[in-house]
């Protein structure tokens, strides 16, 4: 995968998510963060929780839509970008699109359960005609070496010797 051309916005907005990411790796979380933008302003975000007790639904794209929804119910969400560290498992792909979010941007491929790959045109009409865009590998180096991290560190067993962990060690570090 070549990443994407990125806009100023874009990057500073990945930059926001990546610092989501940190604070779950300091927390022993997997590295994900996310953050939703409202034109270059930040107005949710969120990152993994419950890694270590294999809690499988608070992903962070599901927290900054959770926070999302406390902060402004109201907005205009087809012009929101929700910009993620990694890129969005099917459920939290599927969460997106019913939260009408119009765009999203992510840094990491998700070789083992990324979602935004998936035919909609064979789903059904609530997902199918979801306008919903994806741009993908903004700030993609950045990301890799959390997860590079995450997967090395002592005793960090989510996820250990998955296709993902396999695949990431095997990237190459660009100089």
């Amino acid at each position: 995968m070549s990443p994407q051309p990125t806009t100023d916005i874009d990057a500073r907005m990945m930059t926001e998510a990546l610092k989501m990411a940190h604070r779950a790796l300091d927390q022993g979380e997997f590295p994900v963060g996310c953050v939703i933008a409202d034109r270059g302003s930040v107005m949710a975000r969120g990152h993994r929780t419950g890694t270590a007790v294999e809690n499988e639904i608070d992903h962070a794209e599901i927290n900054a839509l959770r926070q999302l929804g406390l902060v402004d119910p109201q907005v205009d969400r087809s012009c929101l970008v929700l910009y993620s560290t990694m890129e969005p498992c099917l459920m939290c792909f599927a969460a997106i699109m019913l939260s009408g979010i119009g765009r999203i941007v992510y840094a990491y491929e998700d070789v083992m359960g990324g979602g935004t790959g998936c035919d909609r045109s064979v789903m059904a009409p609530l997902y199918r005609d979801s306008p919903l865009t994806v741009t993908a590998g903004v700030l993609r180096e950045q990301s890799l070496a959390l997860f590079r991290r995450f997967f090395k560190a002592a005793g960090s067993d989510y996820w250990a010797d998955s296709l993902l962990c396999r695949y990431t060690l095997e990237q190459p570090i660009s100089a």
